[in-house]
Order: structure tokens, then sequence, then C-alpha cells
């Protein structure tokens, strides 16, 4: 009884935005040792922070049921694709509450995919979290060679390369923006780059041609101090309307740093596109702070969208067990984590710091308790969809859904789940200036998919 619940509720917190290490793991920790229950779980549970937030003793460790329960799960997960599905199996048209649409699968077979950005030739740069930057045709034609020119990322645990953007005048510069995580003998974290995007060479006369290429390399951005922890690397890129560039960051694991004005950890950056900090940003006058901050209390961001009428950052990031949030960003303000949050210490449901609300803390204008797991977030601006207009949609790691949120002003009024378990894991969210909506799954195989509206029944 008080086994199996331990155990119902840690899984699901690995099945949310940790699965798909915990799949990796046990495939090579399966071909590594013939005693997983001896060997494995143990040092699992008691070395990694990943499951539980911090490291667990023995003692809590002691009962042959837990174990072997929690082994058997680890291992038919890993010898199981659970988000494998077929075009078969998907409804040729939706009817959702607003709209109806039909899933087209434009690209598959991207290694774990986990952003995407619109070339002005109607071409698409997708991120794979090992490192690659690819190029995809309009029609989805995936170009076998890699962008050259990326610089080695630290593709552990969470980290790898992740998000992408678009300078506001790329037609004029070509700079491509990058977030990823890196490492040295000091430990990892988050670092911002740009380069030029330089199109192939012509084919030679043997029908070769080359490949695109980054070019005037800089890193613009480093997170610091780095960590030896892979988890909460974030992170999102967004420029608004201004030029400004907004950067989202995780606490790496280490709650605390959420709090510290003198870590970039759990924080909004703000910076100019050449990576100057702005004369406004709220605390270059603080002593001691870093003035890269724009705010400050965040758990791991991995969604950021300029509103399309306030102009300002709406993110959202997540929580603990529970407590996954959408927060409208301003300059300044403390977000609460971990002092408030609407989650719970991962499987024993325990409290994490004073409760939800604090004076001088913001609160959330949404949250999701179970967890759903958020990653990518974009607002509906389009004409393909006129039911959405207006609308926030959220992709679902742990939900494997697309939320679509209705809002008024900053109220969600309405919450609709869209394609739950026929996708997979969505790790991003995009519109393009046709309103057709695009999704990344995450998944070793992962695919490029476009919702395309078809006429009510």
């Amino acid at each position: 009884g008080a086994v199996s619940g331990h155990f119902d509720v840690y899984l699901s917190g690995v099945r949310s935005c940790h699965l798909h290490q915990r799949l990796d793991w046990a495939r090579s920790e399966q071909k590594a040792t013939p005693d997983p229950i001896v060997r494995i779980v143990p040092s699992w549970f008691t070395a990694d922070p990943i499951a539980y937030g911090r490291p667990l003793s023995r003692a809590l460790l002691v009962p042959a049921k837990l174990v072997a329960m929690m082994t058997a799960a680890i291992f038919v997960c890993a010898s199981t694709d659970v988000h494998a599905q077929t075009a078969d199996a998907r409804q040729p048209v939706v009817q959702s509450q607003r709209a109806a649409f039909r899933v087209n699968t434009l690209t598959r077979g991207l290694e774990y995919p986990w952003s995407l950005a619109f070339l002005p030739d109607g071409s698409f740069l997708v991120t794979e979290r090992p490192g690659r930057l690819r190029i995809v045709g309009r029609d989805g034609r995936l170009d076998p060679h890699p962008v050259d020119g990326i610089p080695k990322v630290a593709a552990v645990g969470q980290g790898g390369l992740l998000d992408v953007a678009l300078h506001p005048r790329f037609a004029e510069n070509r700079w491509v923006y990058l977030s990823l995580a890196t490492a040295d003998a000091s430990g990892m974290s988050t670092e911002v780059i740009r380069g030029r995007l330089v199109a192939p060479a012509a084919p030679t006369q043997t029908g070769q041609a080359g490949s695109y290429r980054m070019e005037d390399v800089q890193t613009i951005f480093r997170m610091l101090p780095r960590s030896g922890r892979s988890m909460h690397f974030g992170s999102r890129l967004a420029f608004d309307a201004k030029g400004y560039l907004f950067i989202t960051l995780g606490e790496r694991g280490d709650m605390q740093r959420a709090q510290r004005m003198d870590d970039h950890a759990g924080s909004v950056i703000r910076l100019h596109d050449d990576g100057r900090v702005p004369d406004d940003n709220p605390f270059v006058a603080t002593a001691g702070a870093r003035p890269e901050k724009f705010t400050l209390g965040h758990r791991n961001m991995q969604g950021a969208a300029i509103h399309p009428v306030t102009g300002e950052l709406w993110t959202h990031e997540h929580g603990p067990q529970g407590g996954d949030e959408v927060n409208v960003i301003r300059a300044g303000r403390n977000y609460g984590w971990p002092v408030i949050t609407y989650g719970v210490n991962y499987g024993f449901g325990t409290r994490i710091g004073e409760g939800t609300s604090r004076s001088g803390m913001e609160q959330p204008i949404k949250y999701w308790v179970p967890s759903i797991a958020p990653s990518g977030m974009a607002f509906y601006t389009g004409d393909a969809f006129p039911g959405w207009a207006g609308n926030l949609l959220v992709g679902a790691l742990r939900g494997e859904a697309l939320h679509r949120l209705d809002l008024e002003g900053e109220k969600v009024v309405r919450e609709e789940i869209l394609l739950a378990g026929q996708l997979g894991r969505i790790r991003d969210v995009r519109v393009d200036r046709d309103g057709r909506v695009y999704l990344l799954t995450d998944e070793r195989a992962g695919e490029l998919v476009r919702l395309e509206p078809v006429a009510r029944r």
C-alpha cells in the first residue's frame, strides 16, 4: 500500500520532464550489469538528485518490493517505445472546441528536437539536443548535412543544444541565436551564442553542394557560476519589439540559487542583441547583483513568448511535483521559487518553502497540479484558426498534449487539451505567418508536425 503509493507518485515525476534521460540511462545500464536491483537502483536513488530533487538515504530503500517494482518499471520503459504512434493511429481530422484540423507530419527522424525557427524562404531551422542544427526544407525534407560551425555542447542530462531564434533583422544581417549547455573544468552552464547563417555554395561539377554553416560565431552570454549538475538549464530566447533579447534560465537543480542576486541561475536575462547590458536593467545599480538579471525566483523556464498586444514577455516553468506555472514577466520582480510554490517534494508530497504566497512575490496567472511538464509556448495570432485568436498554446511533455489557454487579459478563462497521447512529448510550439501551428516531439526519432485547418463538420 504505502510502497505502491510512493512508487506511483515517483513514476508520475519520472515520466515527466526526465523521462527521456531515464530511458536512455536504463538502456545503457541494462547492457552494463546483470544485477540491476543490487547495483543500479541504490546508486540511482542515493546519488542522483534528479528524481526527488535531493539525494536519498539508503534507509528509504530498505523495502525490497520498492526496489524491485521500480527496477521492473525502468526496464519495461527502457524496452518499449512508450510514445510510438503510427500514422494509422492518428485521427485524420481532429474536432476541437473551436477548430477542426488535420495533423500533417512534415519531417521524421530528428534526434530529440528542441526548438524551431522559420527562415524567410519558408524552410526551418531545428535544433537537436545532442548538438546539431538542422535545415528542413519547406517541403519537410531534412538536409542530411547539419549546419557547420556549431560549438561543442554538453549533451548531458537535460543539457545540449536548446533554443534557436532569428535576429529581428535576420534578412539583413543573418544573425542566428542559439542557447546551449557547455562545460569546462569548473562545470556546466547555459550559454547563448550568435553566428551568421551562410547558405551553401552552388553544386560543383560533381554535383556536390556544400553545407549551411555559421560564421562569425560569438558567445554573448554565459550563466555563472557553473555547476556540475546536469539539469535545469532552461532555456528559451525571445526578442521583443524594441530589439531586446530575453533569455530564460533554470536554477540548475539547486533551488536556493534562484533567490541569489549574485547568480544568474533561476532568472530571466535581458540584453542588447550583441550581449551588452541595457542601462535600464532593474539591478544594474544593485551592489553585488548580476546586471544581466531582469527577474529572479524561477525554477526551470522552457517556454517564452512575447504578447502580441502588450509586448510583454510571458514564460512558463516546470514546478517540482505539481506547480507548473505561466507568468507575465516584469522588471525586477521575484517569482518566488523556492520560497513559494504550488508544487511539493517529489515522492513524499511534503511542502517546499513557506507555502503558496508571500508578500513581495508574484503569483502565476496559471498553474497546473498535477504537472503537465510544459515546454514550448506561442501566442496565436494568425488567420488559419480564427477561433484561437489571442489564445496561448502550450506544449506538454508529461501530458503529451497541446494545451490551448483562452485568455481575457491576464486571466485564463478556459483550457482545452488537444492531441492528448497522440503525438508523444511535445517539446516546442510555433505559429507561422499564415497561422499554421507547428509542433516538435521530444523523441529519439522526433517529428516536426503541422496542424492544418479543415472545414468544420
